[in-house]
């Protein structure tokens, strides 16, 4: 069984790889047009924060240096990516945009990481550490909703890229048969939804792939990106 455990995890290394790097082709968009036009930085600072997070999941939990491993190099991309939108994004939206990764990917990982290394021991440590883990995981895994969103919207996947929508299912699929081979159930719970939210967005991609975008919708989302941030409110996660 623990070969089995080790296979599959390194599987889900090299999916987990290959979702960390499926945004290449928006961000070589991004830098060859010198603009972030309607994408959006949330996800990657989310998923930064859920990175930094995994990994010391993954150096608490004993046998569990796989997961270390691959978000060690999740974090790495997240960075790359964020750096990116911080050099291309609209001035007035940079320092919003360097204010939230610090609250998140600094302040608030930070936070964690203390508070449960001070504040417990074991498995009791291991635990909360997870939860904590499974909480950052989901707001990674919702952050597709608003894509979504925008498809419904504008009746076009212009901005939910097939290729991470595909990588989003691999990913969810692989680590929750991990997790239901390790037993472990805070590496299942996130991953199962974001293999079902995989699906959903592969759904949605096959429904409106060939549609034209709607003109008045297109307008409509243009001129509320040009009259309002970039980050969407707190309570729209994307």
């Amino acid at each position: 069984m623990a070969n089995t455990i080790f296979i599959v995890g390194v599987l889900g290394n090299i999916i987990s790889s290959l979702a960390y790097l499926s945004p290449l082709k928006t961000f070589w968009r991004i830098v060859k047009n010198r603009s972030t036009e309607d994408f959006s930085s949330i996800p990657y600072i989310c998923t930064l924060m859920n990175a930094i997070l995994w990994i010391y999941y993954g150096i608490t939990k004993p046998d569990s240096f796989l997961i270390a491993t691959i978000n060690g190099f999740g974090a790495v991309t997240q960075i790359v990516y964020i750096l990116i939108f911080l050099v291309f994004i609209s001035p007035r939206m940079r320092a919003k945009t360097a204010l939230l990764v610090g609250l998140l990917d600094v302040g608030f990982a930070a936070a964690a990481i203390s508070f449960t290394h001070f504040m417990f021991q074991g498995d009791v440590r291991i635990v909360v550490v997870g939860f904590i883990c499974d909480c950052s995981g989901m707001l990674v895994y919702a952050s597709p909703l608003a894509a979504m969103k925008t498809v419904i919207t504008t009746k076009s996947v212009e901005f939910m890229p097939f290729l991470l929508s595909f990588a989003i299912l691999l990913n969810g699929g692989f680590w929750t048969l991990y997790a239901l081979l390790a037993k472990d159930i805070l590496v299942g719970i996130p991953n199962g939804i974001g293999l079902l939210l995989g699906i959903a967005q592969l759904i949605l991609y096959g429904i409106y792939h060939r549609y034209e975008p709607l003109k008045e919708a297109s307008d409509n989302l243009e001129d509320g990106l040009q009259n309002e941030s970039l980050i969407p409110a707190c309570d729209s996660v994307s």
